[in-house]
């Protein structure tokens, strides 16, 4: 029994559960409107990684978690995400499943997994022509409980997680940059993060949403800023929860709990 997952860079992540995939905030291509990803034509992430998800988990709509075209290149797997946000992916011609406050979503054949939303603090940068709902999402089956924290600031009812789920957090993805070297309300850097992992009194955690997006005037930030979040985080782990381990991926790369 394991749990596998896997980083495709910024927010997407790629959970294997107990037969089933799932895909978070997926962005498949190489760049996104005017941020770019870091590296050469090849960084984009590779239909092998992605490819045969059961369900997508939707956190919410800004554009480098929510991109159209991304999406479509799953095909016709149910979108999960808040309600007002799955109307909204429906009207782009995609399976948007909306979920109900304390609803749990089967996902897979067997039925042995399944997905439920939770609370996600993350209001800033309001979009006029989209919903601005936001969710995490609890995901569950046989060999564990991840916590997919989707992007959020840190607040009290993170450590009602597990209570939520009926058992403890296995595996906690949780945000811990952005695409700049500051960060807006609404997120956590490494520090929140790590407090956020002790909250939910997580086994590992795997940090996301950092080294991957930057805007063009990237040049004029300081030097290797991309790359301190990762290593800040895990120090920080070990100081405010010593007995969570780190897995800090590089991009394309997996780990699995057992």
């Amino acid at each position: 029994m394991t749990i596998r997952v896997t980083w495709l860079g910024h927010a997407t992540v790629v959970v294997d559960i107990d037969g089933v995939r799932l895909v978070a905030d997926p962005l498949l291509r190489r760049h996104n409107g005017i941020l770019r990803r870091r590296g050469g034509a090849t960084t984009a992430p590779q239909d092998e990684a992605w490819s045969g998800a059961h369900a997508v988990l939707l956190s919410h709509l800004h554009h480098d978690h929510a991109e159209v075209s991304s999406l479509r290149r799953l095909g016709e797997v149910p979108v999960l995400t808040a309600p007002d946000n799955a109307a909204w992916v429906t009207k782009k011609g995609l399976a948007g499943r909306g979920v109900a406050e304390g609803e749990w979503v089967p996902v897979g054949d067997a039925g042995d997994v399944a997905v439920r939303l939770v609370p996600a603090v993350h209001h800033s940068r309001p979009m006029p022509h989209r919903p601005n709902a936001a969710n995490g999402h609890l995901v569950r089956g046989p060999s564990g409980v991840v916590w997919v924290a989707g992007d959020t600031d840190l607040y009290p009812g993170i450590a009602g997680h597990p209570e939520l789920a009926g058992s403890a957090v296995d595996v906690a993805v949780v945000p811990i940059g952005g695409w700049g070297p500051r960060l807006s309300p609404g997120h956590m850097g490494p520090k929140q993060a790590a407090r956020a992992c002790r909250m939910v009194a997580a086994r590992c955690a795997v940090p996301v949403h950092w080294q991957t997006l930057h805007v063009p005037v990237a040049g004029r930030f300081p030097r290797g800023w991309m790359d301190l979040a990762g290593p800040r985080f895990a120090e920080a782990l070990a100081h405010e929860a010593p007995t969570c381990e780190a897995r800090v991926l590089e991009i394309g790369s997996s780990t699995t709990i057992h």
